[in-house]
């Protein structure tokens, strides 16, 4: 299966253990986050399945530098005429100008990243055409709106589709066990947590996270009940 239909636009492409979305509008598509590198040829068939070509991608649009959301990014770049998009705290690091500063793990994080992200490739620097902040509306889905989430990187952010009530949450929330929960490998989880809970507030059905299955009904209640459990910063 090379994407699997989550609403009529919007669509989820298995990457091994990563993912990336798409939503497809008539004027074009718009990826969210890229996979680790090497996942060109995958996010190709992806289009190619639903009847689109590489060219019929309009933007790239990454929630952060991580090496297993913008690993694919440059090759995604190359496709054509595509804008990618990323915060401007992120933009230096995703060109190579800078590195990304480590997560601070806590000690259980530390093993669990070390058998995660076993044989993970580093993501080759990539252009960032748009430097977002807060607030700024992209142009797909109806009006996409950017939300500033530091705390998991400094630069991370959330896309909301308010028409469409469909929120992409990078790695700020994530799905697991049928549960949503608050993300790991974060930089300051304190800043996460209140990035959390400002998505949670959000009027939202669907859920697409950076790792886990999505919600794909109720999303805001469920965000909001794991929201209740977090400490306040």
């Amino acid at each position: 299966m090379s994407s699997e239909r989550l609403r009529p636009r919007l669509h989820r492409i298995p990457l091994g253990r990563y993912q990336a979305y798409l939503w497809a509008d008539e004027d074009g598509a718009t990826l969210v986050d890229a996979g680790p590198a090497g996942s060109g040829p995958a996010i190709e068939a992806a289009l190619r399945g639903l009847g689109l070509a590489p060219t019929d991608l309009r933007r790239l649009v990454l929630t952060h530098f991580h090496d297993d959301h913008a690993g694919a990014a440059a090759e995604v770049a190359a496709w054509g005429d595509v804008e990618v998009v990323a915060h401007a705290r992120e933009a230096p690091v995703l060109r190579g100008e800078r590195p990304g500063p480590p997560p601070n793990f806590t000690d259980f994080e530390r093993g669990l990243h070390a058998q995660v992200a076993a044989g993970l490739p580093p993501a080759p620097p990539v252009r960032v055409d748009r430097e977002v902040s807060d607030g700024d509306v992209l142009d797909f889905g109806d009006g996409a709106q950017v939300l500033a989430v530091p705390g998991h990187t400094d630069g991370s952010i959330a896309v909301h589709l308010p028409r469409h009530r469909v929120l992409f949450t990078g790695d700020v929330a994530a799905g697991h066990g049928g549960e949503v929960v608050f993300g790991v490998f974060h930089l300051d989880r304190t800043r996460t947590a209140a990035a959390f809970r400002r998505l949670a507030a959000l009027d939202s059905d669907v859920a697409c996270f950076g790792h886990g299955e999505p919600v794909l009904t109720g999303a805001g209640d469920r965000l909001r009940a794991t929201a209740a459990t977090l400490a306040e910063g």
